[in-house]
Formats: C-alpha cells, structure tokens, sequence
C-alpha cells in the first residue's frame, strides 16, 4: 500500500487491541493499523511507526481534531506505552509557521530534536501531536487559548489517555505556544495527565498583545500571523479528509475575522481575558511542573511566572536565566548552549521516567537551576526565595506624556507569532528628552544583594495618559543597565499599581538602583501620548530581596543571549544622585 493509501487506512481509526505492558508478554493477537516507517518515509522518525486519527473535541462544539500518532516500531502494536503529548499551532504537514518546502506529507517536524535527542521512541515512550482547532488537519475557529482551544487540550489528554497502546499516564511537552497548553493542562486538573513540561510560555495570554492597558505592536500582527498558519494549504498528499478540515476557514470565513478582532480588548477584567489568565486559573494545581523561562525574554517574557507558580501546590522543577526565546537543548552556531546548561533532555526525560513510569531517578536534579545576571548558576527549592522585602518610597516628580522617544525608535518587527515576534529596537539606541521622565536613586548598596521576584510600583497620578517605569543597575562610574520594565495606561487621575516583569539581578556592592518614571517613549508598545503634565506623588516600589552569600552553587555556564542583552541595554546616566532610599537586606534576628 502506498503512503496515501497508508494514511488514509488509519485516519479516524480507533482499533481494540489487547493490552500489555511494555516489554511483558502479548496477552492476545492483535492487529495493528497501517503505519508508516522511517524507511517508507524519511519524515517519520527513526524508530517510530506514523498513523494519523480524529476525534471530537470535548466542548461539543462539532470541532473535529487531528492526531498524528507515533509509536515504538519495535514494539508489538498493541504493547501499552505512557504517551507524551503536544498541544499546538504548529503542527501542520506543510510545516510550523509557514510552507517549508516539504515534497511529501509527513508528521511535523518541530519536536524532532527532542523525540531523537531523548531515543524518546527506544525507551518505549509513545508521542503524539494534535492540532489545535482551526490549525493542521483540525477543524473550527481559532480561540487564541480561550474556552475552545482548552477544550482541544482537555480532549487531547483523554483521547491519548484511553488508548488500547496506552497506559493512561499522560506526559505534555512543549515551547511557546505548545507550552501554553501545557500549562492549560494542569489548570484542566485531569488525572491521566501526570507530568508538564513547558518552555518559555505565556503565563496569561492577556500579557502577550498588552500591558496593563497599553497595546503592544503586535496586537494586530499577531493575529494576522496566526490566521496565516491556520490557513496554510495542505500538501498534496495529505488524504481527503485532512484537506477538508484544513480548508475549514474558506467556508467560514468568520472565523479569520473574528480572530483579528476578538481579542483587541484592551481590558484586563473583561470576561474575554478572564477566561485566559491561566496564572490564576492554577490556582490549587497539582501537576507535577518543569518549567523554562529567560528573565530577558524578547519573546514570551516573565509576566505572571511568580503568580502561577505561587498559585500551583505540586511538584515544581525550573530552568530560569538570562536568555532569549530557546529552547533547553538549543546551541548556537558555536555549539554553545543558549541557555548555558547541559544536560536538558537527560533531565526532562529523569522527570517523565519519575511521574509517567514511577522510576525513582539516580541523579539528583535541583527543584531550580536558576542563572543570574552575572552568570553563575546555583541551586533553590523553590522560586523565587527572597532573604528580604523592602518598600522604597520614591520622589515625587513630573514628566510630560509626550511619547517623543518613540519617534526615534527603530521600526518594529514584522513577525508576530510566539516563534518569531522580538522587540524593537531597545533604549540604548534612542534617548529621552528631558521632560519625559525622572529618576529616584538609591544610596550606594553596602554589599552585594539580588532583586529577585516580581517587582511592583504603586504610585499617584495627577492626570491620565500613560507611564512607564524602569529600574537601572547604576555603577559609580554612572554605567548602567536597564533590566526591568513595564507599562501602564492611567485611565483617569488617582492611584495606579501594576507588577513589572520578574527577575533575577545581583547588584555589586557601590552600585545604585535607579527608578525612572515617564512617558512610555518605546517602541515595544503602541501607546498613544496625551500630552498631559503628570505629577507622581506617593510613589513605592515593593521588592523582594536575596543574599547572593547563601547561593548554592549548580552547574551551567553564562548563556550567550546574556551578553547581547547587556550591549543594547546599557548607557551612561548623568546626574545621577546620592539617593534618596536604601536597598539593603534585612537580617533577621
């Protein structure tokens, strides 16, 4: 039988089979659906038999998803396997995010490091992707992680789940927007699903197109990519009935419109975003958790990490450091680790051999390996462990909403899906003029501390428009580093606070902090200026505050994005102050 005809034997196929655990005997003969081998197809990875299935979604919404199932070849078909799962966008024959060029059709390739790099198919683990509604060989309207697409993924644990090749132990992967659904897995609390593992994602999808009422550039652009993917054609061996369901949106051509419009609510509280706050929806989870997260992200950046891990109870483990959106195993052209530590897949795999086989590992990893700003690398429980807090109050000042900076930045980036949307240009390449903010300083710190967590400003405004504020690591020299930043539309005068991103950044004894407070004057928002005088009053800005003394030291090295990030960031400061407040640790008694 031919690929097509192979492929279209086992679309929709839902075979009895006789179960076993993986390398126990065969209870019962069994025959197999048609699969497809890496010798048959050089897209199916080695080691692994390709089906492709369908089944309805869980909101009976008459939303059909697609499956393209790998299994271990050389296991009897109906051997019974735990099953790693991913959730995405992004798995279309065609290709991730756009046509790659393929000649055949095949099962996606974007996971193809991990199911190689871990023998993923050879330890006797089964791997499946599903496409998301509206994408690959799904049917329905995208629902940008609302309701429907949570649907997807409850649907897609259980689906997995109740195999006759399964166990019923359910492990998710994934980075970018298939890590969001990782995390939507645990909010879903299902019991098939036993381990997450998420890199860099989107903690609330609110943070991705806005910020606490201010637009970011890619609020359309973002949209607009997506219903590109969406609509990407099929290849044209894919079978009759994958085609249909990826030509669903010629007939429902609301379905790319709504999607451009739905989420351009600016309104954090409307029902629409509620619905896609997943750190608050973690609230009371369980799921066992291996999460990455660069601080310095120009991607899917550190917004409401600190919440939804406060807000899960289960078993945590996490990767966090200074890098860009990469992957744990990824390298540079150098063969340098982006993010600096070795040993990401023999650590994942450690993880779902504990929680999806009960294997109690021989090596010991630390719940967190977490990468400063100075590089080193050192071991925590948890995350984040402050030593301290402190309440900084702050001048008051003024500063016109005139959004002059802005016009010196560089034009914004043209891609906009979670893979490939970077910031524009960043500070040091454009200026301030005068009037459009001012600082507070610190006193000099007397030895060296850590901002750690999630910083948060409170302050008063005269008049609405928009702020900004910033937080510098200012040497005696006035060299400085801007290394957090976050946004705010004040929508009428009175009382503003809202969180900035969180980090990690050890301050060297003699250096000062600076909190600069303005117009937004960046590229990295679509603000609109009001032009109004605004004067701050009552000013404070909580942080919590770590003793770099008592760090366990971990294994891993500097990552390389790290140095990037100090090249574009850092400028000269003038004027700066003696200061105003003290950033110190507090020891206890």
């Amino acid at each position: 039988m031919n690929l097509r005809g192979r492929a279209a034997a086992a679309a929709g196929a839902l075979i009895t089979v006789a179960t076993l655990a993986v390398g126990g005997p065969a209870t019962a003969a069994a025959v197999s659906p048609p699969g497809v081998t890496h010798e048959e197809n050089p897209r199916v990875p080695e080691g692994a038999v390709w089906t492709e299935a369908y089944f309805p979604s869980a909101d009976d919404s008459g939303v059909e998803l697609h499956a393209d199932v790998l299994r271990p070849a050389h296991l009897p078909p109906n051997a019974r396997t735990p099953v790693i799962l991913a959730v995405s966008s992004y798995f279309s024959h065609a290709g991730q995010t756009g046509p790659e060029g393929w000649t055949r059709t095949g099962p996606s390739s974007r996971f193809a490091d991990f199911t190689s790099g871990t023998g993923l198919f050879a330890r006797g683990y089964s791997y499946v992707m599903v496409d998301l509604r509206g994408f690959g060989g799904s049917t329905g309207c995208l629902d940008w992680m609302g309701p429907g697409e949570q649907a997807d993924v409850k649907a897609a644990i259980r689906w997995v789940a109740t195999r006759p090749w399964s166990t019923g132990r359910v492990g998710m992967y994934g980075k970018s927007y298939d890590a969001v659904t990782g995390l939507v897995g645990n909010n879903l609390r299902l019991p098939e699903l036993k381990a997450v593992v998420a890199q860099e994602p989107v903690w609330d999808m609110y943070n991705y197109l806005f910020s606490n009422g201010v637009p970011r550039p890619n609020v359309t652009g973002t949209p607009n990519a997506y219903n590109g993917i969406a609509t990407m054609a099929p290849l044209p061996d894919d079978t009759d009935r994958y085609k249909t369901n990826a030509a669903y949106e010629q007939s429902h051509p609301e379905c790319l419109a709504d999607n451009r419009t739905n989420n351009n609510n600016p309104d954090p509280d409307s029902s629409y975003w509620r619905a896609r706050d997943l750190a608050a929806q973690a609230r009371g989870t369980n799921t066992p958790l291996f999460v990455t997260q660069g601080f310095i992200e120009n991607n899917t950046k550190p917004e409401d990490m600190q919440e939804f891990l406060d807000n899960h109870h289960g078993v945590e483990r996490g990767w966090l450091g200074q890098w860009e959106h990469v992957r744990g195993n990824e390298t540079n052209n150098q063969g340098q680790l982006l993010m600096g530590r070795a040993g990401f897949f023999d650590e994942v795999m450690r993880f779902y051999d504990r929680y999806l086989l009960g294997a109690r590992p021989a090596v010991h990893d630390p719940a967190y390996a977490v990468e400063d700003n100075t590089g080193a690398w050192r071991a925590q429980p948890t995350w984040p462990a402050p030593s301290s807090h402190t309440s900084a109050a702050l001048a008051d000042g003024q500063y016109v909403d005139d959004g002059l900076a802005s016009a010196l930045a560089a034009p914004a980036a043209t891609e906009w899906d979670m893979e490939h949307y970077t910031d524009p240009a960043p500070p040091a390449a454009r200026g301030l003029a005068p009037t459009s903010s001012y600082f507070t300083w610190s006193t000099p710190v007397e030895s060296r501390l850590r901002i750690t967590a999630t910083p948060r400003i409170g302050l008063s405004a005269s008049a609405p428009g928009n702020v900004m504020v910033r937080l510098w690591d200012v040497a005696p020299d006035g060299t400085a580093v801007m290394f957090d930043e976050n946004v705010a539309l004040i929508e009428r005068a009175g009382r503003v606070a809202f969180d900035l991103k969180s980090t990690d950044w050890t301050f060297e004894a003699g250096h000062q902090l600076g909190v600069q407070i303005g117009t937004i004057g960046s590229g990295s928002w679509r603000d609109t200026p009001s032009g109004n005088t605004i004067e701050i009053t009552r000013a404070r800005l909580n942080l919590a505050l770590q003793n770099p003394r008592l760090d366990v030291p971990a294994q891993g090295d500097r990552s390389p994005f790290l140095d990037t990030y100090l090249r574009q960031y850092t400028r000269t400061l003038t004027g700066v102050g003696a200061g105003t407040f003290p950033l110190a640790l507090r020891h206890r008694p």
